[in-house]
């Protein structure tokens, strides 16, 4: 009891230090301490946890990390509706709205605060005893869904707050979004893998946050802004801020009270440029009311607060010249038309190229060369032509058609049928495909070998060395010294990176082969199914969508991948390098597969354990988790308070169901 007692008071000191340097982090920008040190004490906290699963606290940051899989979302009833605001983009109705607050105080004094309108999504967030409970979307505004495993991930909600700061229980409301370095980086790792390049942060957001895999929506870096306090006594909305900064909330410095209208429309015009600057989209500014009592005095309307309005800024928008339309290839061979402008200043910066995605986007638009086009940044990073001014367009301007090769190798394109896309087939020989594939099997998520960049690949491409990812393992120092700038230090640290890729997990080299659709999660999800890369190459199309996520348009991928005689030879010839082709956790430790082979659906409440800690004793002793009883399932794990139709459905297809000891009896066989 004594040591329990010790572990309990060492986990405790761990959560405080963690939550400590994570507040000084997001909170005041100050990193006292390294990643590296950062990500050692997390490293500790989960082991302490892992050997002690009933010390574990709901507040503890290792729920930071995800693994919770939620396959439906409940359904929750806010406390506090979740109204919207009216939206004006005249100046003249502020005016009107401040006569109307003027109208109904009677005269009284009052002013406003202005916060900036963020391009996210609305988040309700629960504390109790100064521990978050509960996270729910926005919804109807009635009721929304509960995406609580997924909020915990996000590094800048506090998981816990002093109870001598809180009150017993309290709200905050907030603006999830996704920081545009954070979306730059998952649409640049999209685009190696593969994969469709998402639209914008917001939507991005929305449908992380959304997601059912809390460890995806770890990975994603969501942040999130507070802006409301409820369950508190405040006087003022500029007292509740204070308050939630107090408490460790991320609440944006760029919040102001303003004691005129006239300050409303000079904080308007401030932000309307320096908006940009910031790290989250804005589309525009929320005009409230300060004093909390003057805003109940003011109330609602049927659908909108009466003290409350936003004011919207318009998309930004130019028109220029488009000179000519390039035509990239990715390393899946997929063809990206380029429209090239002529340059154009647009949100602070100087616009000369813009995405136009695949032909239908071209035929859409109706372009033709010469045209003046009208592109915009609303919302988006990147820069998209809406449409074109027909007045100025040239007599007898053609309309631009689709290119029918590839403009690299001059291979005839293909388009398979229900896609956008079109794809330069000649995937062994047409050369930013190759180099494309060997940058996507470097890169730190996959072999990780980072002393060969994308220069150093194209020199060795151009050199011919290196043909293919597996003639990586075949250079030697005397190949290397030949290229500009590589002398005896630059390539022993490149033959360094390329030997101990060597070693890299199974998961992260299925994902560095490149296979379309087989982006790091699922290529996890994989490995740990059939544990060996000849299992995925043998597996049958039926075999590979009983895998857990895996659909039928990622079996079919992979199933195309593998009937190239190219690509199994390519994997012959890393086998023949020593590159990890297998889950090695069999070989090591024989005792902890008592359950391979085994599937288990975990639901309800239990004694001992939370559902998480269950799914990983499960994992960890060579089973399966499944998300949904289905015909494919061995047992039921059943704790209290479970949904009576998995019991039901169980029942009918004669699913062995068990509870939390029995479980623990089957680890001992």
């Amino acid at each position: 009891m004594v040591e329990k007692e010790k572990i309990k008071g060492q986990i405790l000191d761990l959560i405080e230090k963690i939550n400590h340097y994570n507040n000084q982090y997001y909170q005041h920008h100050k990193s006292e301490i390294s990643d590296y040190e950062f990500d050692q004490l997390l490293s500790q906290l989960i082991s302490l946890e892992e050997a002690y699963p009933d010390l574990k606290q709901d507040f503890s940051p290792s729920q930071r990390v995800g693994g919770t899989v939620t396959k439906n979302f409940e359904t929750v009833y806010h406390k506090y509706p979740m109204l919207s605001l009216g939206n004006t983009y005249s100046k003249q109705e502020i005016i009107d709205f401040n006569k109307r607050i003027e109208k109904n105080l009677g005269h009284a004094d009052y002013d406003f605060i202005c916060e900036l309108k963020f391009d996210g999504v609305a988040i309700s967030i629960q504390y109790e005893k100064g521990v978050l409970t509960q996270a729910v979307t926005r919804g109807d505004g009635e009721k929304g869904d509960n995406v609580t495993s997924n909020v915990k991930t996000i590094r800048s909600i506090p998981l816990i707050v002093a109870k001598n700061l809180a009150a017993e229980q309290f709200e905050v409301r907030g603006e999830v979004f996704m920081p545009g370095k954070a979306f730059d980086i998952l649409n640049n790792n999209r685009k190696l893998s593969g994969e469709p390049l998402l639209a914008n942060p917001r939507n991005t957001a929305s449908g992380t946050l959304k997601m059912q895999d809390s460890a995806i929506v770890a990975s994603r870096n969501l942040d999130c802004y507070i802006y409301g306090l409820y369950g508190t006594k405040e006087d003022s909305h500029e007292e509740a801020l204070n308050t939630l900064e107090s408490m460790g909330f991320k609440v944006s410095k760029t919040y102001k009270k303003c004691k005129s209208i006239e300050d409303v429309f000079e904080y308007i015009k401030y932000w309307e440029i320096k908006r940009h600057e910031l790290p989250v989209d804005t589309d525009g500014i929320v005009i409230k009311v300060n004093r909390l009592e003057q805003q109940e005095e003011l109330g609602f309307t049927s659908k909108f607060p009466r003290w409350a309005i936003a004011y919207k800024y318009k998309a930004e928008s130019a028109s220029t010249k488009l000179m000519d339309i390039t035509y990239q290839v990715g390393r899946t061979g997929s063809i990206t038309p380029v429209a090239e402008l002529e340059p154009v200043l647009l949100a602070g910066t100087r616009v000369k190229r813009a995405s136009l995605h695949n032909s239908n986007e071209i035929s859409r638009l109706d372009l033709r060369t010469g045209d003046f086009v009208y592109i915009e940044k609303g919302g988006e990073i990147i820069p998209k032509i809406t449409g074109v001014d027909i007045n100025r367009r040239s007599p007898g301007a053609k309309p631009i058609e689709f290119i029918e090769n590839c403009p690299i190798c001059g291979t005839t394109l293909i388009r398979e049928p229900g896609e956008a896309n079109h794809y330069c087939p000649n995937s062994n020989s047409c050369p930013p495909q190759i180099t494309g594939r060997i940058q996507h099997f470097i890169q730190r998520d996959a072999m990780d070998i980072s002393s060969l960049g994308e220069k150093t690949i194209e020199a060795l491409f151009e050199a011919g060395f290196v043909k293919s990812v597996s003639d990586l393992y075949n250079l030697n120092g005397e190949k290397i010294m030949l290229l500009d700038g590589f002398k005896e230090q630059s390539t022993r640290k490149l033959l360094e990176g390329i030997e101990n890729s060597k070693t890299r997990p199974f998961e992260n080299v299925l994902f560095g082969l490149g296979i379309r659709f087989v982006g790091k999660t699922v290529a996890e999800k994989l490995s740990h199914y059939f544990r060996n890369i000849d299992g995925i190459i043998n597996a049958s199309f039926e075999q590979l969508i009983e895998v857990p996520e895996i659909g039928e348009k990622i079996a079919g991928s992979i199933d195309d991948f593998f009937s190239i005689q190219e690509n199994r030879n390519l994997i012959d010839q890393l086998k023949v390098a020593g590159i990890n082709f297998e889950i090695n956790d069999l070989k090591e430790n024989q005792s902890s597969q008592s359950l391979h082979g085994k599937s288990f659906v975990v639901s309800g409440i239990f004694k001992n354990f939370s559902r998480d800690e269950l799914k990983k004793l499960i994992k960890d002793h060579g089973g399966k988790v499944l998300s949904s009883v289905s015909g494919k399932l061995d047992y039921l794990i059943a704790g209290e308070n479970m949904g009576p139709a998995k019991l039901e459905k169980a029942s009918n297809l004669n699913i062995k169901v068990v509870n939390e000891d029995e479980f623990i009896d089957m680890l001992k066989l």
